[in-house]
């Protein structure tokens, strides 16, 4: 992702439907671990999940490649390292939690990064994942915005699994407004990031959410959200 469209999102994440949603159901998986330690943001843009980490008594660190949005997440008091995410500077077995928020798409070698995430997570730990799904979905906004690929389920799961994680939940996101998308993906010259008037706003942010009391989580969305795992092995070891 260019310069441009980084500093369009990191000044229109805070109340952006879909970025308010996504820290949503961040919070709500927070709330069902064991309890706070290390948790490192991968890809993490101008901290907006990192913040979200924080909050609920995480020991945050965000890792961003761009030197744009981690000057951003500087300024916004986020603790940021800027590094690559197919060489991560963190100790093997080292993170009780690793969140990959839409970073993978951007990355050719993806299970470079994958691996990586296997290896940092703590034996026991939680990876929280989330990419766009479905290359039928590819439009300009996916070239504008620096995507390499959208994922199938088969293909999202292959992954994580070579990175050495287990698989506990895969689920689909933004599902009633994927025939929305799809119609606007069409006719699209470049990126659909754009800062959404206050009523319109309103009303996706109304729409995403009714999502969450819906059984739409097969059905297909525009984006796939993931937990992971890393496991023990009998002997309390990492199973890897």
């Amino acid at each position: 992702m260019d310069a441009a469209e980084l500093e369009l999102l990191t000044s229109v994440e805070d109340r952006h439907w879909w970025y308010k949603e996504r820290r949503a159901i961040l919070a709500r998986e927070l709330r069902s671990l064991p309890g706070p330690g290390l948790a490192v943001d991968i890809g993490a843009a101008g901290g907006g999940n990192t913040q979200v980490l924080a909050r609920h008594g995480w020991q945050a660190l965000a890792i961003e490649y761009s030197a744009t949005a981690a000057e951003v997440a500087r300024s916004r008091d986020v603790p940021v390292a800027r590094a690559d995410a197919r060489e991560l500077p963190l100790k093997s077995d080292s993170c009780p939690l690793v969140v990959a928020f839409d970073i993978l798409e951007h990355i050719q070698e993806d299970y470079l990064a994958a691996a990586e995430i296997g290896r940092i997570l703590r034996p026991g730990g939680t990876a929280l994942i989330a990419v766009p799904c479905d290359m039928s979905l590819w439009s300009a906004h996916d070239d504008a915005v620096g995507h390499v690929r959208r994922y199938t389920r088969a293909e999202l799961a292959a992954l994580v699994q070579k990175g050495g994680l287990t698989i506990d939940r895969m689920w689909s996101w933004n599902v009633i407004l994927r025939p929305v998308v799809a119609m606007r993906r069409r006719v699209a010259t470049g990126s659909d990031l754009d800062d959404v008037p206050p009523v319109v706003n309103t009303a996706l942010k109304s729409i995403i959410v009714a999502e969450r009391y819906l059984p739409l989580k097969s059905a297909p969305g525009v984006s796939l959200m993931l937990r992971a795992c890393k496991e023990l092995a009998p002997d309390g070891r990492s199973a890897g």
